[in-house]
């Protein structure tokens, strides 16, 4: 690690070596309200400058408009990126409100040719799963996305929101570079069953809404008051209500830590998903999504702080204390299967 460049690690026992922080790009064309196109550029560009190397989309992110955006960018830095996608919500065309878990082989196959047209590339570096259809055997699914391996069209896989016993039966069937699954200060439901799994076979763990969705950040303090009507987390029942105000209340320590480490929020956040690889034993690269330049660096940040024994005392409790689950159908995530 060179100036303010992060550190890598490798995914898994065989993935590809990428930085420490990915950089989650969904919000910059879907979910979080109107974005700033040259902006969001400028923080891909910032991103790679500071060593982020693993840029996370998928395929439902704007129906597609998230991959065509990466498109530019991919093709100017292609031997520097990681790019990572992901299928199994489908939209169907008589009603593009609805979403349609298919893990079903010909829809995956149809799918990877799909993103690899609007990504622009011949190959995805990390295809996952983004959610499991619990009628489809996963031995049949990932059994058709090592198919893929096979061709040469895409390098890894991953798997998103499995359980643990989900992720041992997929790496039967193929080696899994990495599992997505939600993992923060306010989400820690993962630790049970699926971290474990990760460690004895060998699987990164690549945590998404680390932030909180931007509330461990202090970024809004209630969704329906601080968000656009077309913001997504104004459906989720943590950031609403009683629940939003409940949780907010909760942010005192995180504040009280950032305070003593002249460190902002979100990088206590952070480096408190950062430190769990050091406290599971296994590689954890977590990706904040972020639209601005100054974002990204302030996030890069936080890989260089280490919180000590009083911090981390400070921070346990939190999430047994959260109020709300972080979806309002909780029947698609690992922790709604275990």
């Amino acid at each position: 690690m060179t100036g303010d460049r992060i550190a890598t690690t490798r995914l898994g026992e065989t993935g590809p070596e990428v930085g420490v922080q990915g950089l989650g790009c969904m919000g910059m064309s879907f979910a979080y309200g109107p974005s700033d196109a040259e902006e969001s550029r400028a923080t891909l560009e910032r991103a790679l400058e500071l060593g982020v190397t693993l840029y996370d989309t998928a395929d439902v992110y704007g129906a597609g408009e998230n991959e065509r955006f990466l498109a530019p960018f991919l093709a100017a830095h292609r031997d520097e990126v990681v790019i990572a996608t992901k299928f199994a919500m489908a939209i169907p065309r008589e009603d593009v409100t609805r979403r349609i878990i298919r893990n079903d082989p010909p829809y995956i196959r149809d799918a990877v040719e799909a993103s690899l047209k609007r990504l622009g590339v011949d190959v995805i570096d990390l295809y996952y799963m983004h959610r499991r259809n619990v009628d489809v055997p996963i031995e049949e699914s990932v059994g058709a996305m090592a198919e893929l391996v096979r061709e040469g069209k895409v390098k890894h896989l991953g798997l998103s929101e499995v359980t643990g016993d989900e992720l041992r039966a997929a790496q039967a069937v193929h080696p899994i570079a990495a599992v997505q699954s939600e993992w923060s200060l306010f989400s820690r439901d993962i630790e049970a069953g699926v971290v474990p799994a990760a460690r004895e076979l060998g699987v990164a763990l690549v945590p998404y809404s680390p932030l909180g969705r931007g509330f461990l950040s202090g970024s809004f303090a209630d969704a329906d008051k601080d968000l656009t009507a077309d913001d997504f987390r104004r459906r989720m029942p943590r950031f609403t209500g009683d629940n939003a105000t409940a949780n907010a209340s909760l942010l005192e320590p995180v504040r009280a830590v950032a305070e003593a480490h002249g460190a902002s929020p979100a990088q206590v956040a952070l480096a408190w998903v950062q430190q769990r690889a050091e406290v599971h034993r296994l590689p954890v690269v977590p990706i904040p999504g972020t639209r601005k330049p100054g974002r990204v660096t302030e996030n890069a940040a936080a890989t260089r702080i280490v919180l000590g024994e009083e911090d981390l005392a400070l921070l346990e409790p939190l999430a047994d204390r959260v109020a709300g689950d972080r979806y309002a159908d909780m029947s698609f995530t690992s922790a709604g299967r275990e």
